[in-house]
């Protein structure tokens, strides 16, 4: 392993971008022109080092994140490359916890798009700063100064334009850069490996003027001595136009975006440049915070590896040779090979086996790693996604990751008996890895279950477990992952008493219950006081709630969106115990719920549709036939764009119906957007295909 370098010449950050923005391409640029490898792969030839699952190669698209590190100008970049499709979002949640900066790439010709979006919001959910680069400037109808502007109408953030193309489509040769006021034009015949700064064209000569006084003046404003140094010369220095870039950047004000044409080799060293100009190292960002789980106080752990260990561990990867890897991002401290570390949330101890720095799918054994690295470990057993790890005698708990609900599941039936037996294994390993992947047994039918945020996320899965596990399998057709709720109070009693010789049971709980609003999920609250129920049972009391919620009275969906409450009931001295006030708070539960006027919710979806504009009024009219509402409209670059909201139950089958209404010509994505009530007259539907009605 190459030295340790100091925290400033550490970079820890994420390619970002909707599906088929260029971000696996561009990442395989990065690893061409900073040495990593000698062969630049391709992802539509199935080549590249980042998309390694066969999947990725079949399809041409990312699923899973895929980390490195490579160098440049004696800078430590670690990058992860995460998914584009929206199926997949859990993987870019969970990376973005752990990074320091953000590239988010951009279509030169779409500009942003859905899931560029989300991504957006999650990154500032995290408040990571974050460069643009805008790809494919060779395409056909590719327009930077367009692209740059649907930045501030879509993320409401600030652009500083840092180049600007000199050409675009056929004709794009390379960039102007703004803080030099020199074009660099690439050498194709050496794969663009080498570039020569030249004067920039006369006739951009105006244009690239123009924008480099909009840079000079909107770097000045950011710091008073700038300012003040601006007013005065007219101008500011390279030097003192990076520093302020830099700034704006860490403290989220100013956004900075570069162009080029990565499949053309074209503008990645200048991206790599801002990487190490403009993002942060591990001491730019907050230190992390956390709590102490013996205290209960709120703690923060610099970037230091003179501190106590505090990590993070994002991601569970099993691997057919290796078993299970943990990878996990250090805040401060040191980890050693055959060290033994503490996981918090789960009080437990774990050893450190191996220590991996990965590539892609390749590793590389290092001995020891400290704050600002991100690895992988061999022989954690207990650990999952979120957890922190520390020393047992200063522990720490990182804030957790919240993932978000299936919206989408289906039956899974094995072939054989010997099927059956590696099913729950494979199936208890794949939810390790993808906190968005579950999966539970019917009690009534005996069907295994399995639930994903969408039709791609469940097909990529079903096909690992042929592939990888090779589990042999049924798979039904995908439904819609429905859940229940409560409409009006209501109150709930159950008295549960066994008598059977000796000890008895006895749980006696009396509850209310009240919706709550959408999205809220489960909230529990205690008020009955210690005499009448003591504390040791209350827990007993939620898990038997929760254990209720699974199934709904209506039609059999899990119950969401509603507080409970345990306001009385009665123990006995001797009989009572946790399952006896367990059974008596599900009876409790499920009379309180017969009573509230349950209802359907059901998971609808942003749809965005891409069309020529010809076909609108059909598009419309079907948006509308599927129980859909429209939002905006609006035009780019001679197609409409349709933003509705879409029930998931309608958009079976859309990608067929779409093509057909537009002669092919259409495209759309979507992505989970809420839970809302079904209409009544759909629930009745839904009630009655479930009890066999029709």
């Amino acid at each position: 392993m190459a030295k340790k370098l100091p925290f400033e010449k550490i970079r820890n950050l994420g390619i970002m971008a909707h599906i088929d923005a260029g971000k696996t391409t561009t990442t395989e640029r990065i690893l061409y022109y900073t040495g990593i490898t000698y062969k630049i792969g391709e992802v539509d030839e199935g080549s590249t080092e980042m998309d390694w699952m066969e999947q990725e190669k079949e399809r041409g698209i990312t699923i899973t994140s895929a980390a490195t590190t490579c160098f440049w100008k004696n800078y430590r970049i670690n990058i992860i490359d995460t998914p584009g499709h929206v199926d997949f979002t859990a993987e870019v949640e969970r990376c973005l916890r752990i990074l320091d900066g953000a590239i988010i790439i951009l279509c030169g010709v779409s500009g942003v798009q859905p899931q560029t979006e989300t991504v957006w919001h999650q990154a500032d959910h995290y408040e990571i700063p974050r460069i643009i680069f805008i790809n494919k400037m060779d395409r056909i109808g590719a327009n930077f100064f367009s692209s740059a502007s649907s930045i501030k109408e879509r993320f409401h953030a600030e652009p500083l334009l840092l180049q600007i193309p000199m050409g675009s489509e056929s004709d794009f040769q390379g960039v102007v850069d703004l803080v030099k006021m020199k074009a660099i034009i690439y050498n194709t015949d050496e794969l663009g490996a080498t570039f020569c700064e030249n004067e920039i064209p006369a006739k951009l000569q105006k244009i690239a003027q123009e924008y480099r006084n909009i840079l000079v003046e909107t770097v000045a404003e950011q710091r008073e001595d700038l300012t003040e140094k601006y007013l005065e010369n007219g101008d500011l220095t390279e030097k003192e136009i990076q520093e302020g870039i830099r700034e704006a950047t860490l403290n989220l004000s100013l956004v900075p975006v570069l162009c080029g044409a990565a499949f053309k080799n074209k503008g990645v060293q200048g991206l790599l440049d801002a990487v190490v100009n403009y993002l942060p190292s591990p001491t730019d960002v907050p230190p992390v915070e956390g709590i102490n789980p013996i205290t209960g106080k709120k703690e923060i752990r610099k970037a230091d590896e003179k501190l106590s260990l505090s990590a993070l561990a994002f991601k569970i990867w099993n691997d057919p040779f290796l078993g299970q890897l943990t990878f996990i991002r250090l805040y401060s401290g040191k980890l050693s090979v055959g060290s033994h570390i503490y996981n918090a949330n789960k009080d437990c101890r774990e050893r450190v086996n191996r220590l991996l720095q990965v590539h892609a799918n390749k590793w590389e054994d290092i001995t020891e790693v400290s704050a600002g690295d991100i690895v992988a470990v061999v022989g954690l057993k207990k650990t999952t996604t979120g957890d922190t790890l520390c020393i047992e005698k200063d522990p720490i708990i990182l804030e957790k990751m919240d993932f978000p609900e299936p919206v989408i599941y289906v039956a899974i039936e094995p072939k054989t008996k010997a099927d059956q037996d590696k099913l729950s294994s494979t199936l208890y390993k794949l939810t390790q890895e993808d906190p968005t992947f579950k999966f539970n047994v019917n009690n009534e039918t005996g069907q295994t279950i399995i639930s994903g945020m969408g039709e791609l996320h469940l097909e990529i899965l079903t096909e690992r477990m042929l592939r990888e596990f090779n589990v042999r399998a049924n798979i039904g057709k995908p439904q819609v992952a429905y859940k229940e709720t409560i409409t009006q109070q209501s109150n709930g009693e159950a008295k549960f008493m066994r008598q059977t010789g000796g000890h008895g049971q006895y749980g006696h709980v009396k509850l209310l219950l009240q919706p709550a609003e959408r999205g809220e999920g489960f909230i529990f609250e205690n008020l009955c006081h210690e005499e009448i129920i003591p504390k040791e049972y209350i827990p007993a009391i939620e898990q038997g709630i929760v254990q209720a919620m699974e199934t709904g009275i209506l039609a059999g969906y899990p119950v969401t969106d509603l507080k409970v409450i345990v306001k009385d009931g009665s123990y006995h001295e001797v009989d009572s115990s946790d399952i006896a006030f367990r059974i008596a708070a599900v009876m409790a539960f499920q009379d309180g719920v017969k009573k509230a006027k349950a209802i359907l919710l059901e998971p609808i979806m942003d749809v965005e549709i891409i069309l020529p504009e010809e076909y609108m009024g059909d598009v419309i009219g079907d948006v509308n036939s599927r129980r859909g509402r429209i939002g905006n409209l609006r035009s780019k670059t001679g197609m409409q764009i349709v933003q509705a909201k879409i029930p998931l139950a309608e958009m079976f089958g859309y990608t067929t119906s779409l093509r057909s209404i537009t002669q092919g010509r259409g495209r759309f994505t979507m992505q989970y957007s809420k839970y809302n009530d079904v209409p009544v007259q759909i629930t009745e539907k839904i009630v009655a295909k479930i009890y066999g009605y029709q």
